[in-house]
């Protein structure tokens, strides 16, 4: 057990951080649509550029947050009978659903990504839709880390899996921000019990 939350704790410092640095996409994003929105409407002089830039920011944005939405459990769920189960067949479920869903789509994800940023890299693709051809080899090349990095984040999560099925408890996970729901539901379970 203590080496697969050895391997859990790695798999959610490395996709915590990755989506961190990732999130100042954002801030560069509004930059460049701030840098835009004057060019075009104060100075009369629109750029070419900005547009292709947008949309490799959004895609870098997209594509990285994948494993720290993971790591975090901030993906969307269909939880109506999921919540009401006990955490054995909560872990048996995801445990199968994980192998039925996830690893054939991310594995897919990551190795056609390989092949499709490596022949990106290879003719050093530019931007078909714009005039001013922006490289886009290096963004196409987030495609298979983005796959790696959830395939790293997939194999913790089977773990905790395993770990659940073994302990009855779901292994505690890295936190780096709540939903204010959470926080209150978690309150009014303490003081439900307190009472």
């Amino acid at each position: 057990m203590e080496k697969y939350n050895a391997y859990i704790k790695f798999a959610d410092t490395l996709s915590i951080s990755v989506g961190k640095a990732f999130s100042w996409c954002i801030v560069i994003l509004c930059l460049g649509t701030c840098y835009e929105v004057v060019m075009a409407y104060v100075f009369n002089k629109p750029t070419l550029w900005n547009f292709d830039f947008s949309l490799q920011m959004y895609g870098a944005i997209f594509m990285m947050a994948g494993a720290y939405t993971l790591a975090t459990e901030a993906h969307v769920r269909g939880d109506v009978l999921y919540r009401l189960m006990r955490p054995v067949k909560q872990a048996k479920l995801d445990l199968w659903l994980y192998f039925i869903f996830f690893f054939p789509g991310v594995l897919a994800l990551t190795f056609s990504g390989f092949e499709y940023a490596g022949m990106a890299w290879k003719v050093k693709e530019t931007s078909w839709n714009s005039p001013a051809q922006i490289q886009i080899y290096m963004a196409k090349s987030l495609i298979p880390l983005s796959g790696l990095l959830l395939t790293l984040q997939g194999v913790a999560e089977v773990l905790r899996c395993i770990v659940c099925i073994k302990t009855g408890y779901w292994a505690s996970r890295e936190t780096d921000s709540e939903e204010t729901e959470k926080i209150l539901m978690r309150t009014s379970h303490k003081e439900f019990k307190e009472e």
